[in-house]
């Protein structure tokens, strides 16, 4: 059955197989080896201060094609300040550009202005972005099980052998076997549905709980408070990619900095 994720593949591919044109996965890949080393995201985990402050991946985000326009008119770079200033961990932006809005305008704005780690958030669909990502300053990158299935471990590699920490994102108990095969350092529990799009926070506590501890799990979507942080805390998360709730908030840093502060 088709799905909304494979559409959007389908429309990510079409527009990676035009960027091909214009400029060479060498020369991409050229790029990115010219590129000054990526953060260690892992490494900056295992030393947050998770009792002062919750681990928080803010995202970018102009429209989603559940919601439909969230924050279309965003300064991308001004948003990546007011979310290093509040104490994000990282920050996340879409560059899918026909279902999100999102685009490599808003990755580059986001990179010069901000110092924290940077996840190229897209529907990686083809090695061609990886080096898309690194090329232009990525620290992660999202490698969505639900899309590539068997060849996650592939591409797990290739974003490894990049320079890039990859953030794996599941569904269900299926995905996740899958990722920990791949092995996955980071992996995420998107609790929305791809085939509904309904959220259900508490399937998706209960697959961050099947999470190895020895593995940093982040819990996405749906997240509105801290009550709901400090239960999947619980469950076993260490860190959280939220966006809906702060980049349409009228003051983003204010949502975002009431988020991260613990105790």
């Amino acid at each position: 059955m088709t799905t909304i994720l494979h559409e959007i593949a389908r429309s990510r591919q079409k527009r990676v197989d035009e960027a091909r044109l214009i400029v060479s996965e060498a020369d991409l890949k050229r790029l990115a080896a010219a590129q000054k080393p990526a953060l260690d995201v892992i490494e900056r985990l295992r030393r947050w201060p998770f009792d002062q402050k919750r681990a928080v991946i803010a995202e970018i985000k102009r429209k989603s094609p559940s919601k439909g326009p969230i924050a279309p008119d965003l300064d991308a770079a001004k948003t990546a300040r007011a979310y290093e200033e509040a104490g994000a961990f990282a920050i996340s932006c879409l560059t899918e550009p026909d279902y999100f809005g999102g685009g490599l305008k808003d990755f580059k704005a986001a990179r010069a202005a901000a110092k924290i780690p940077l996840l190229y958030k897209d529907f990686i669909a083809d090695p061609y972005q990886i080096y898309e990502a690194r090329a232009h300053g990525a620290d992660m990158a999202l490698i969505i099980v639900a899309l590539l299935g068997e060849e996650t471990k592939k591409y797990h590699g290739l974003m490894a052998e990049a320079g890039l920490t990859p953030l794996v994102e599941v569904h269900d108990e299926p995905e996740l076997e899958i990722a920990l095969q791949s092995g996955a350092k980071l992996i995420g529990v998107n609790s929305r549905n791809l085939k509904t799009f309904k959220v259900d926070i508490e399937e998706g506590m209960r697959l961050v709980s099947l999470i190895p501890k020895d593995i940093f799990a982040v819990a996405e979507s749906g997240i509105r408070g801290t009550a709901e942080m400090e239960r999947f805390i619980e469950a076993g998360a260490r860190a959280f990619l939220i966006g809906e709730t702060v980049v349409s908030a009228p003051d983003p840093k204010a949502a975002l900095a009431a988020l991260v502060k613990r105790g």
